[in-house]
C-alpha cells in the first residue's frame, strides 16, 4: 500500500516538472508575455492547474509579471541560470571559433537567442585597425543581423512571426522592414545554410552568420562581422571558413 502511495506521488511529481517545463518553453516563444489563460491554451491545461504552477514558478523567479496590469514572461532566474550555461558554452566552443578567427584574419561572434533578441555571449576579436566588434552581453535585433537571421531561420515559422512584428524596424536604408519580405529570406538561408547583412543594421558593417545546435538541441549562431570593405569580393573565403567550422562544430555535439 505505501509503495502505491509512493509511486502515485513519485509520478505526480514528475507531472508537474513536465507541465512547469512546458510553461517555461512557451514563454520563450513569446517574449512579450502570455496571460494565463493564454499559457492555458498553449499547454493544453486547466487555468487553474496553469495558475498554481505559475505562482510556484513566479516565487523562484522562474517567471515574472510582463506588466503592471497581467500577464507572465520568464523570470531574471532563468537569465541567472542560463548564464552558466552560456559560460560551459563559451569555453567550449572558443577553440573553434579561435581557429576560424586565424583562418580568416577576422572577428568572429558567438550569440545565442535572448528575450527576442541576439545576445552577444563571446567574441574573438582580429587585429585590424578598422574592426567590428560587439561586447559580450551586449544584443542586437533579429531581422537586420546575421546571426540573428540564421537564428529565426532555424527556427519554425510560428515562433518567427510570434519574434517579430509585421513592421520592423529601419536601422539603414538596407534594412528590411516588412516581415514577409524577412521571411522570404529565411527561407533562402535555411536553404543555403548562411545568413547575411549587407550593411542593414549598421552602415559600412557587413556580417555573414549561421546557426549551430548543441547536445541538448539548443541553437547559437557563429558570425563574422566586418567592414563593408573586407567583405565585398570576399564572401566566398568567408562562407567556406563559417560552414566547415560549423559543420565541426556540430560533428563535436553529435
Amino acid at each position: 500500500m505505501n509503495d502505491n502511495i509512493q509511486n502515485q506521488n513519485k509520478t505526480s511529481s514528475i507531472q508537474v516538472i513536465t507541465r512547469a517545463a512546458k510553461i517555461l518553453r512557451t514563454l520563450r516563444e513569446h517574449p512579450k508575455g502570455l496571460s494565463l489563460s493564454q499559457i492555458a491554451k498553449e499547454v493544453d491545461l486547466a487555468r487553474s492547474t496553469v495558475q498554481r504552477i505559475v505562482a510556484a514558478l513566479e516565487q523562484e523567479n522562474l517567471v515574472a509579471a510582463a506588466s503592471a496590469t497581467s500577464g507572465f514572461r520568464l523570470g531574471p532566474e532563468i537569465a541567472r541560470l542560463a548564464g552558466a550555461v552560456h559560460s560551459d558554452l563559451r569555453e567550449e566552443l572558443r577553440p573553434f571559433l579561435i581557429q576560424l578567427s586565424n583562418m580568416i584574419n577576422e572577428t568572429v561572434d558567438l550569440s545565442i537567442l535572448d528575450n527576442g533578441k541576439v545576445l552577444f555571449v563571446d567574441q574573438i576579436i582580429a587585429a585590424h585597425p578598422l574592426q567590428a566588434t560587439s561586447q559580450p552581453g551586449a544584443s542586437f535585433p533579429l531581422h537586420c543581423t546575421a546571426n540573428g537571421k540564421a537564428i529565426l531561420a532555424s527556427l519554425p515559422i510560428t515562433e518567427v512571426e510570434n519574434l517579430l512584428p509585421e513592421q520592423l524596424k529601419r536601422y539603414t536604408d538596407k534594412t528590411i522592414t516588412n516581415r514577409d519580405e524577412l521571411i522570404k529570406e529565411l527561407e533562402t538561408v535555411r536553404k543555403e545554410g548562411v545568413a547575411f547583412s549587407r550593411e542593414e543594421h549598421i552602415e559600412g558593417i557587413c556580417a555573414v552568420g549561421a546557426v549551430v545546435v548543441d547536445r541538448l538541441g539548443n541553437r547559437s549562431a557563429v558570425s563574422i562581422p566586418l567592414p563593408s570593405t573586407r567583405f565585398y569580393g570576399n564572401e566566398v573565403k568567408l562562407i567556406t571558413g563559417l560552414i566547415n567550422t560549423c559543420q565541426s562544430i556540430n560533428s563535436h555535439f553529435e
